[in-house]
């Protein structure tokens, strides 16, 4: 449905730039568009080979084994329905440590496959279950440490303090983190007593 959305864009951008007249500038903006995300995409893949480097370094050295291990309870906690060693549970705390150094790129497989498994743990149904739903606000508004895409657009566009972004970044996270954990306990509950 969203290809038919974006095609439907691009051709009705089109046909009204052919009746007004503005090809030349449609056709300038495409090639301006194209080049500074080619610019862009190779200023964001150099942060993010760093970062990912620097996980592999703490998958190695065990601290991502000690991380899953500390957020292991509090995730229980907000995922009861999944048994404790189901490998949805793996892939949700790879999922969230992955969102928390700001790799949403290595982060989005993880969600992937733990959307798979809580699926799978829902007997194939179309329809959500509470888990997929927490799992979903949780990963959404998940806490970032570093902001790596965010920190490497604005390396990109030559920003005289890159990281200042950092700290904002941060707070911002906790709140919206602890409102979609409220929120999604609140609405849990409430379908907990309906059913």
């Amino acid at each position: 449905m969203v290809n038919y959305i974006w095609a439907a864009l691009a051709i009705i951008g089109i046909v009204f730039a052919a009746i007004n007249g503005t090809m030349d500038e449609v056709n300038k903006a495409i090639f301006s568009g194209a080049k500074e995300a080619v610019t862009i995409c190779i200023g964001l893949i150099s942060v993010l080979v760093f970062w990912l480097g620097m996980m592999k370094i703490a998958e190695q050295a065990g601290l991502l084994q000690k991380l899953t291990n500390l957020f292991r309870p509090i995730v229980a906690k907000l995922f009861p329905e999944i048994p404790k060693n189901h490998p949805a549970m793996g892939y949700i705390l790879s999922n969230m440590i992955a969102n928390i150094f700001g790799l949403g790129n290595a982060a989005t497989p993880l969600g992937i496959k733990a959307m798979e498994e809580l699926k799978r743990l829902n007997g194939g149904k179309n329809t959500a279950s509470n888990s997929m739903i927490t799992f979903l606000a949780l990963n959404t508004s998940c806490i970032t440490l570093i902001p790596t895409t965010v920190i490497a657009i604005r390396m990109n566009y030559h920003s005289a303090s890159p990281t200042d972004i950092v700290g904002p970044t941060i707070i911002a996270t906790i709140f919206s983190c602890i409102g979609g954990i409220l929120i999604d306990r609140y609405f849990y509950h409430k379908r907990m007593r309906k059913g």
